[in-house]
């Protein structure tokens, strides 16, 4: 019985400290859109036009994931906490895919919130919707020449204002071969030369690395989102979008409140949902958010799960976003998960 004891208590102590295929989430950092980063690099950079200056908040919000790998008994702790969420680590770093490769994806998709951030924000602005750019590709061939928001008119010469006329342009161009890409750029026409990357799935001829769409606005100024060398992932785009209204628009939409919130964002402004929403809502309230917005769309994962002393509110677009802080701030009934 002795022998058997100790036998028992090595393996339960051997299993207990075996690592496990699972990741924790955590709380993340989050940061506000009108102000600088840890590193005091301002995170919205406007030139162009004058911006204002706003005592409020318009944080973003992160979830922390777990890089090292965890052990039974930390995944049996952290199933126990409030503020940790223990998942597959499949469910993060999807099987045959390096975290390299996964961190780099997460990379591409934060640069291409940030797009659409720009493009939606501007529309909300209401400066008129044309033919353009609506992100650019990070690996792709456009990267660091063509820039969101872009209005595209020929390339190579040739009339190309519709989607359909540049598909049959680049379809009878080859891989490799350098374009002179003819765009109106903050109201000022420029020519950039592209080498075309490889065809698009499905495709013939050359790609530039881009998304274009027939509702691109363009605002006559110029702007620079930071953080892409610190978070990753698409989440952070209605943030984005709302400080670049805030900085330049016509309305205080912060009004000296702390707002924070989470949400994907096209260029048409049309909100999306996000993971790890509990986790973004509890790192909101630590660091003294009282608002969060969140995507009608994530309700279902909100219930239950508030935080005492943060109201969540809830928004389908850009627009309703703008709408329901200005509600809010004027004492008006507004939408809640």
């Amino acid at each position: 019985m002795i022998v058997g004891a100790v036998l028992f208590v090595v393996l339960f102590t051997l299993a207990l400290t075996m690592p496990v295929p699972y990741v924790a989430l955590t709380p993340g950092p989050t940061y506000n859109t009108l102000g600088k980063d840890d590193n005091g690099n301002t995170i919205i950079k406007i030139t162009g036009v004058p911006v204002r200056q706003t005592s409020g908040h318009l944080n973003m919000t992160t979830v922390d994931v777990s890089t090292q790998s965890i052990t039974a008994f930390q995944a049996l702790q952290g199933w126990l906490e409030h503020d940790t969420v223990i998942v597959p680590r499949a469910a993060v770093y999807p099987p045959g895919q390096t975290e390299k490769q996964t961190d780099q994806q997460n990379k591409q998709e934060f640069s291409q919130s940030q797009d659409s951030a720009i493009v939606a924000a501007a529309c909300q602005l209401g400066y008129p919707k044309r033919f353009g750019v609506a992100s650019v590709v990070s690996s792709g061939a456009s990267y660091g020449k063509l820039q969101p928001s872009d209005l595209i008119t020929s390339v190579d010469g040739a009339a190309a204002t519709t989607a359909d006329a540049l598909t049959a342009i680049l379809a009878g161009k080859s891989p490799g071969m350098t374009v002179s890409v003819d765009v109106v750029r903050e109201g000022k026409p420029v020519t950039v030369p592209v080498t075309l990357g490889p065809p698009l799935s499905g495709r013939a001829g050359g790609s530039l690395g881009i998304t274009v769409s027939e509702s691109v606005c363009q605002a006559p100024f110029h702007v620079d989102l930071g953080l892409g060398n610190q978070i990753g992932g698409p989440s952070a785009g209605m943030m984005f979008a709302l400080g670049i209204i805030d900085e330049v628009g016509s309305t205080d939409l912060t009004r000296g409140r702390f707002i924070a919130g989470t949400g994907t964002i096209d260029p048409s402004g049309q909100v999306g949902p996000i993971g790890g929403i509990q986790l973004k809502m509890i790192a909101a309230r630590d660091k003294g958010a009282t608002i969060f917005l969140a995507p009608a769309s994530n309700c279902s994962d909100v219930r239950g799960a508030i935080p005492p002393g943060l109201e969540v509110i809830k928004v389908s677009t850009l627009a309703q976003a703008v709408q329901v802080l200005q509600d809010s701030a004027a004492g008006t009934s507004v939408p809640h998960c």
